[in-house]
């Protein structure tokens, strides 16, 4: 993380704020909390804030609200961030079954870490994953800490079609992708949850600051739990992090 904010101009309408050039949860609670510092003002001018792993963007009208007068409105949050609470951290324990037709690359993973599969899926579900921002696409959750073992890079030639609940790793990367799409991270397992629907108030499940826990599961055990997620009877297990 840098000593303090680096300010980058992003066309003539939106500013860059950075914070570092690492994947750390330092640096992503001081995205999370100068987001909701800037948030909170309610200043007239700026539109929209956009979070990523160690920045944000801040997109502004400049006719109602001056580029100088932006920086100094962030210079001003960023002098009060350790006033600001964010909401506590919720931890979601999503049934993943790996392997197979669900994790088709399951076994190059292993086999270029020079590890076996249950190996493999040993490391990816011994820890809680940080939602360090959202995209791609709707709902896409971007979790970074995977372990360095099975850090396998991108596929050198993206799948034109990924199926939905995938989920993948790439490079110190791990995801869920929540819709049908093209793909390249490297696809080890599946879940039935979806984390993604328009119809559901709000229609991602996850935002930044939760944590996600893969949690094994075999494949009619998944395939039981989409059938009360059709039903509307089947809820993520959730809880508060200290």
């Amino acid at each position: 993380m840098y000593d303090g904010p680096r300010f980058l101009t992003a066309g003539d309408r939106a500013v860059v704020i950075e914070y570092g050039d690492s994947i750390d949860e330092a640096t992503s609670l001081r995205v999370r909390r100068l987001a909701a510092a800037l948030s909170l003002r309610h200043e007239s001018g700026i539109i929209e804030i956009v979070s990523t792993y160690r920045s944000l963007m801040v997109h502004y009208d400049p006719l109602r609200l001056p580029r100088a007068h932006v920086d100094a409105i962030v210079l001003d949050a960023e002098q009060h961030l350790a006033d600001v609470t964010l909401p506590p951290s919720r931890v979601f324990d999503i049934p993943t079954v790996y392997g197979g037709r669900y994790g088709p690359d399951l076994e190059d993973v292993a086999a270029w870490a020079g590890i076996a599969a249950d190996e493999v899926v040993a490391l990816h579900c011994g820890r809680e994953y940080l939602v360090y921002m959202m995209g791609f696409m709707a709902g896409f959750p971007y979790l970074g800490g995977l372990s360095p073992r099975i850090a396998m890079p991108r596929l050198p030639s993206p799948r034109t079609k990924v199926p939905t609940g995938s989920v993948g790793i790439a490079q110190e990367q791990t995801g869920i992708y929540p819709t049908e799409t093209p793909g390249g991270w490297r696809l080890i397992g599946w879940t039935p949850v979806r984390i993604f629907d328009a119809a559901n108030d709000p229609p991602v499940l996850f935002e930044a600051g939760d944590y996600i826990r893969f949690v094994p599961a075999t494949s009619e055990q998944t395939q039981a739990i989409a059938r009360q997620i059709a039903a509307g009877t089947w809820t993520p297990t959730v809880r508060h992090r200290e």
